[in-house]
């Protein structure tokens, strides 16, 4: 009897993996990490500070070249049944998303999106240099892809909307703003749970791949949204086809895909600084 209670003592401790979630944050060393510094001129003068812009460039322009093909697909077809319908424009938004934060998170931190950055830059993820930095290589991205895409199919950009967020028939500005507030609030909301460093530590023998539920919260807020504005919840998105299909009824409402995307980024960055982590009450401790 000696013996078995031996092995059921080394059985019992043998498979600490099996865990309840959340009890091996107590066996795990976290530190908060410093905030990044508002100004920092020496990362001007390093490279992965540049490969960080093009690669957001890049991505940027790869994001809007799809999507916006995949909307004039579904514009162009006389039934939404006959293309990939809403659903499948939900998927190519969230889908690419996916893809490209996948490819590249360990290069820039895969933000594709100013409102991602905007509300990185409150919580004190990167710095202010970085963060202009990026939006304006977001903004440019988008600019060139939406213009690729109209160089390939001039005619059919012009006839099929290019790809530009409008708030639709039926809905009040009010209406569109809180769809684009709520919305980028989702997403941002997301993009700080999937790359919190504090969960990773906890729960490291759950594998979380980050850009897996970015992707699916760009998919559902699309789904839920594209009715109502097209779902921006990206600025250089609604950028980048606005400027490349320049009619009036594109510039019309554009003011709401800037704000309430900054609204809900600012919004989510708040929820998960302040309510979810914390962070400023374990600064005064």
């Amino acid at each position: 009897m000696e013996g078995k209670e031996e092995d059921v003592r080394l059985g019992a401790n043998k498979f600490t993996e099996r865990q309840p979630l959340g009890t091996s944050a107590q066996t795990k060393d976290y530190k908060e990490p410093p905030p990044a510094p508002l100004f920092e001129p020496g990362e001007l003068q390093s490279w992965s500070f540049w490969r960080a812009g093009i690669a957001e460039f890049v991505a940027t322009f790869l994001f809007l070249y799809i999507t916006v093909l995949t909307v004039m697909g579904v514009q162009r077809s006389s039934s939404k049944c006959a293309s990939v319908g809403i659903q499948g424009i939900a998927w190519a938004f969230g889908g690419m998303i996916f893809a490209l934060v996948y490819c590249t998170a360990g290069i820039s931190g895969g933000h594709i999106n100013p409102a991602v950055t905007f509300g990185l830059l409150l919580a004190r993820k990167l710095s202010l240099s970085r963060a202009v930095f990026y939006m304006i290589m977001q903004c440019l991205g988008a600019i060139c892809g939406a213009g690729v895409v109209k160089g390939f199919q001039p005619s059919q950009y012009e006839m099929l909307g290019g790809g530009a967020n409008v708030v639709n028939h039926g809905y009040t500005k009010g209406s569109g703003l809180g769809a684009e507030i709520v919305g980028t609030f989702v997403l941002v909301y997301t993009v700080f749970s999937a790359t919190d460093a504090k969960r990773s530590a906890r729960d490291s023998h759950v594998p979380i791949l980050a850009p897996l539920p970015i992707g699916f919260a760009v998919f559902l807020v699309h789904l839920a949204t594209i009715p109502i504005t097209g779902t921006g919840i990206n600025p250089a998105r609604s950028l980048g086809a606005a400027i490349i299909f320049n009619k009036g009824h594109a510039w019309d409402d554009h003011w709401i895909f800037w704000v309430g995307p900054f609204i809900g980024a600012a919004l989510a960055a708040l929820y998960h600084t302040i309510v979810i982590r914390a962070i400023p009450f374990k600064s005064r401790a």
